[in-house]
């Protein structure tokens, strides 16, 4: 059986008993249904990994004991920051916990002139904390000690705007050039995403003031959530670790 890992939300800085997150106390106590002796793997976002034995189970807590600090990563050699338009219905969700499995450093939400999600700040807020939560179940799933940082939702110019010195691409199915024509090395990535609806031409106009480079997949046009997905992919596969 898989040792399960478990996402600490502070920094783990010494071995011996360890109290664990009300979080990640109810997914081992009462989804896993875990007993004391069994082993876990704890990782606080650091880069580390901490084998641990559970040695306290009650109906509200858990406590492990921690016999080891590991450096582990396994983080691609391509920084690659995701600029992705606000997707609807759980398709953001699923480009998320996605994303974060092939390898994405940073995810930016970002709202454009066809954008069909419409929240209020307090929702949004909510969706915040809950595509935070999906980035760190998927480091959980995929064996990543580094979560990467969902940043506060901003609009497409704010984000294409921000100085970066990333080699920045625009997908767009009539560009003339590939990502297996893209010059190497690139070890730096600002990947635009629109949404459903494409970017407007307006908008289109406005990435090119900001110098991102127009990139082609293929022939066929892909939905947003497949568009980003195929993207993330051919770049690790070209200049990362996929493949």
């Amino acid at each position: 059986m898989r040792v399960p890992r478990i996402y600490h939300p502070e920094t783990i800085v010494s071995l011996g008993r360890l109290a664990l997150s009300e979080d990640a106390s109810n997914h081992i106590g009462r989804v896993l249904r875990m007993k004391e002796g069994q082993d876990v793997l704890l990782f606080d976002g650091s880069g580390h990994e901490f084998p641990a034995t559970i040695d306290e189970v009650t109906k509200k807590s858990v406590t492990v004991a921690l016999t080891e600090k590991v450096a582990h990563s396994i983080e691609s050699p391509l920084d690659l920051h995701l600029g992705q338009v606000v997707s609807r219905g759980d398709k953001m969700e699923f480009t998320i916990q996605k994303s974060v499995e092939l390898g994405v450093n940073t995810i930016t939400p970002l709202i454009s002139e066809r954008c069909g999600v419409k929240l209020d700040p307090k929702r949004f807020e909510k969706k915040m904390q809950q595509w935070q939560k999906i980035a760190i179940s998927a480091c959980e799933q995929c064996g990543r000690n580094t979560v990467p940082t969902i940043r506060p939702i901003m609009s497409l110019e704010q984000w294409c705007a921000e100085p970066s010195d990333a080699l920045k691409l625009n997908l767009h199915p009539r560009a003339k050039y590939s990502i297996n024509t893209l010059p190497e090395p690139i070890s730096k990535v600002r990947l635009l995403i629109g949404p459903e609806g494409g970017l407007s031409p307006q908008e289109i106009e406005m990435t090119e003031q900001y110098q991102f480079e127009e990139t082609l997949l293929g022939p066929r046009v892909l939905r947003t959530e497949t568009a980003a997905l195929t993207a993330i992919t051919a770049l690790q596969v070209r200049f990362g670790d996929l493949g």
